[in-house]
């Protein structure tokens, strides 16, 4: 019979070897101090725009993990409305995206503050605005019981599942989370990179919730690493680090919650997933620069607000061929107008026309700068 971490005699109290992890520890916190410094030498647009891609990168990627897809552009607006940003005509945006959105900005933005029942309570309600979870009904906003059962994690068909880890059940939950919310806002001496890693395991591991434990746990986790780092502002995502390591993320999770209370094999995939996720940041600041190029060298040309729209779009990294049908549909014009948009620009050097022709015809944006 498995013997989960959570029924032993010596749980929560988790060691880890110092020596194994120091090197990894030491990397990062070097690379980390590397970024933020970087940083801090852009202007406030480009920092902010630096920004802006990567918590709608972060958004979109820890639902992703979950099997929800939510829209860039409604994730984007979000956020840019409510960081104060311009970023032209608004999109209207769905409940479900304002409450992931919300969530996440309240973990980084206010990172300085206590993570409390109550505050949990409030991320998981706008995590499920409707009190479902696609089209199953939930326990919103508390903790989960036992109603329906044990809390498994299963995987294959029905009648022939395989649990990879239950959770504790639903009647220590009260006394699990006072003891997690106790270390979370103490401080132990631990380094906050370290227990950003720890916070993610022992709350998912908890597994206090209904639906949403994987979201809540990297916002928690992103929380303590903006902690780490002093600032408010994100400039990697560890959740779309997590999401391409998916399988590996799953697997080292699994065996620490069958494991013993040494979580250091845990802990250095953690600090190498983050390690991971700073690579990325060159790719955004890449796109940033990108995009102020752009506008930069057009600074003398006028464009009407679908044109704007539209290229901000393709900047933004749109996905897809752009066809003047799809030029129609995003800037909510006739087709005639989207095809005199397009022309206008096609003659100003501001976009090319793909070799394919006929009914298929697209376009792509020139580089400029």
């Amino acid at each position: 019979m498995t013997l989960y971490i959570h029924e032993r005699e010596d749980w929560p109290r988790f060691h880890w070897n110092h020596e194994r992890l120091a090197g990894r520890l030491s990397a990062v916190r070097h690379r980390q101090g590397r970024l933020i410094g970087r940083m801090e030498t852009l202007g406030f647009p480009l920092r902010a725009e630096a920004v802006l891609r990567t918590l709608t990168l972060d958004v979109l990627k820890s639902s992703e993990i979950e099997g929800e897809m939510l829209n860039m552009a409604q994730v984007r607006s979000s956020i840019a409305r409510r960081l104060g940003m311009d970023i032209g005509v608004p999109v209207a945006v769905s409940r479900n995206v304002e409450g992931v959105v919300e969530m996440m900005l309240d973990a980084t933005q206010n990172n300085d503050k206590p993570l409390t029942e109550e505050r949990l309570f409030g991320w998981h309600a706008s995590l499920f605005p409707t009190g479902y979870s696609g089209m199953r009904k939930i326990k919103v906003g508390a903790w989960r019981d036992d109603a329906k059962g044990p809390m498994q994690v299963v995987s294959g068909p029905i009648d022939h599942e395989h649990v990879h880890f239950e959770a504790p059940a639903a009647v220590r939950l009260e006394k699990e989370m006072a003891a997690f919310l106790d270390w979370f806002n103490g401080d132990d001496g631990t380094d906050l990179v370290l227990r950003a890693g720890i916070s993610h395991f022992w709350f998912v591991t908890i597994h206090p919730f209904e639906d949403g434990n994987g979201r809540l746990a990297r916002a928690i986790a992103d929380m303590t690493l903006a902690r780490s780092e002093q600032s408010a502002q994100r400039f990697y995502s560890m959740s779309a680090q997590i999401l391409r390591e998916r399988n590996v993320y799953y697997r080292v999770l699994e065996e620490a919650q069958k494991g013993t209370l040494d979580i250091t094999a845990e802990l250095e995939w953690f600090l190498d997933c983050l390690s991971h996720a700073f690579d990325d940041v060159e790719e955004t600041l890449a796109a940033v620069f990108r995009k102020s190029r752009f506008w930069q060298s057009c600074s003398t040309l006028s464009f009407n607000d679908r044109q704007r729209l539209i290229l901000n779009k393709l900047l933004d990294g749109h996905e897809g061929k752009l066809t003047s049908s799809r030029w129609a549909k995003m800037a909510k014009c006739s087709q005639d107008t989207a095809f005199r948009d397009i022309q206008d620009l096609v003659e100003r050097g501001v976009l090319r026309k793909d070799p394919s022709g006929g009914r298929s015809t697209s376009y792509h944006l020139i580089e400029r700068g």
